[in-house]
């Protein structure tokens, strides 16, 4: 079934919503999104078989349900099967929601299957999210309901669920900030508390200062921190330093809670110039911190090219060395676009690495080939096949073929 019994009742909800808020009908409801047909094959990272899938991507987007066109319907999921080895039709629901959009022109709300983020926490819920943002100088949103996972074939569990909250400035000149709560439960149990804050502010116009932090309550650690400054003097010169933690925490139902970790802490510098219309660099330094001595340092320089205006190739390099291994990485591609009817790329990577002092250096390469081609402007299909060669395959072939129609 393409909807799990659990949903059905959620989806019917979300009908019933948009069909009472909208008793005079529109003119003309408009439906919007993109068809995606697919096949892929690739090996099993297990036993190192071939598999072949299809797969049916579909995501629209309703409008025009009401006269005033406040209310909309987002849909995206997808349905699997396994071409090689048959067995049921798989089908994942990424989405499902209605928008109502200037509810007494106060707020916003979304009802159904959706994925909320706030600067505490996100979640993919079966449940609801309402953006209060009328009613001053600060915003509010409310979020709960069911917390959705996957596997790679289904849903997980039934038994979790996220609520949130966050208060966010509104009218206030390149400037943002906002802080929040998040919660999840498994069944009854608390699973994840925390609060969490995000800011952004502009200054002069040259200078942009973000920040983020999560604090958990349960461990009273901040489990995530990140600071940082960029500056562009110029329109061809954009200059950024960054502070970036993350102190690893876990469900309070979960038994990794009780295992000991290590903070993570880097400190990056990187520099970005245009320098001729047909040139960009790029230059990156980070520090990388794993706590009991193990320290890094990482090395990047990019080069993108534009011999034509339609042709694209990058060069990239990254050396690193330090816990836990040594990295020398190479990295190339070309991309090419004839009159907007095909494009085509291709690409190379190639790293040598030694893990540890205890292990020999190891290579990786990985040879890549992509293309598109539009049948018109709402009809297209894609390739894309790789090759990777490492020390686990002599060779392993995988790709994607696709026909997209967007409607």
């Amino acid at each position: 079934m393409w909807l799990s019994t659990r949903f059905k009742g959620v989806v019917a909800v979300c009908l019933l919503c948009v069909l009472c808020a909208a008793p005079n009908t529109a003119t003309a409801v408009v439906v919007e999104g993109r068809s995606s047909t697919q096949l892929l094959w690739f090996n099993d990272i297990v036993d190192s078989s071939e598999q072949v899938k299809t797969a049916q991507y579909l995501r629209a987007s309703i409008s025009g349900i009401d006269s005033g066109e406040k209310i909309s319907i987002q849909v995206y999921g997808k349905l699997d099967y396994d071409v090689k080895h048959g067995g049921e039709l798989e089908n994942r629901l990424y989405f499902f929601y209605a928008d109502y959009k200037g509810i007494m022109d106060k707020a916003d709300i979304k009802l159904g299957r959706q994925f909320v983020n706030l600067s505490a926490g996100s979640a993919l819920v079966d449940g609801v999210e309402a953006d209060i943002n009328k009613i001053g100088p600060v915003g509010i949103v409310l979020m709960g309901g069911r917390d959705v996972l996957f596997d790679e074939e289904k849903e997980l569990a039934s038994h979790l669920y996220a609520f949130g909250a966050q208060a966010y400035l509104m009218g206030a000149r390149m400037t943002y900030f906002d802080i929040s709560y998040f919660r999840t439960y498994d069944y009854s149990d608390l699973a994840r508390d925390i609060i969490g804050s995000s800011y952004k502010q502009y200054f002069f116009d040259v200078v942009k200062a973000y920040a983020n932090a999560r604090y958990d309550l349960t461990s009273e650690s901040f489990n995530e921190v990140l600071g940082g400054l960029k500056y562009f003097p110029t329109l061809n010169l954009m200059l950024t330093a960054e502070h970036y933690e993350s102190y690893p925490t876990f469900d309070s139902t979960s038994i990794y809670s009780v295992f000991a970790v290590d903070k993570f802490k880097e400190n990056l510098a990187r520099a970005e110039y245009t320098l001729a219309a047909w040139l960009d660099i790029s230059l990156a330094y980070s520090h990388e911190s794993f706590g009991e001595g193990g320290h890094a340092k990482l090395y990047e320089a990019g080069l993108r090219l534009r011999p034509s205006l339609n042709m694209t190739i990058g060069l990239f390099h990254d050396k690193r060395w330090g816990y836990p291994g040594d990295l020398d990485g190479y990295k190339v591609y070309a991309e090419y676009s004839a009159m907007g009817k095909w494009k085509a790329a291709a690409g190379m990577d190639y790293d040598a690495y030694a893990r540890d002092d205890m292990t020999g250096r190891e290579t990786a390469r990985k040879y890549w080939a992509s293309g598109r081609y539009f049948f018109s402007k709402t009809i297209s299909s894609t390739l894309r096949v790789e090759d990777s060669v490492n020390v686990n395959y002599t060779k392993d072939v995988q790709g994607r073929a696709t026909f997209d129609v967007d409607f």
